[in-house]
């Protein structure tokens, strides 16, 4: 199991990415949250099995159709497990 802090540079608020990235994380069965920040950036923590977190990032470099994605940043953290859902924070 992995938990990782991930930050997504582009074009990436106002163009329904923080609910493609609710969508994905369910379908995926990760758990986490995701918000948008000031900078214009998208940040996630999730967390989730290996392969599947691999996966999930890999959607997070596309995203939605009306989104343009320059970079995904990861960062590894320590596995806490103490994630119930997947939220998307305000």
């Amino acid at each position: 199991m992995k938990r990782l802090k991930i930050t997504v540079i582009g074009l990436v608020q106002g163009v329904s990415y923080r609910y493609f990235c609710h969508r994905k994380a369910t379908e995926y069965g990760i758990k986490g949250w995701v918000r948008n920040l000031y900078n214009g950036n998208v940040e996630l923590e999730i967390e989730g099995e290996s392969g599947i977190v691999n996966d999930f990032i890999k959607e997070l470099k596309v995203g939605p159709v009306s989104s343009r994605v320059k970079n995904v940043m990861v960062v590894e953290k320590e596995f806490k497990g103490d994630f119930k859902n997947f939220e998307i924070k305000l």
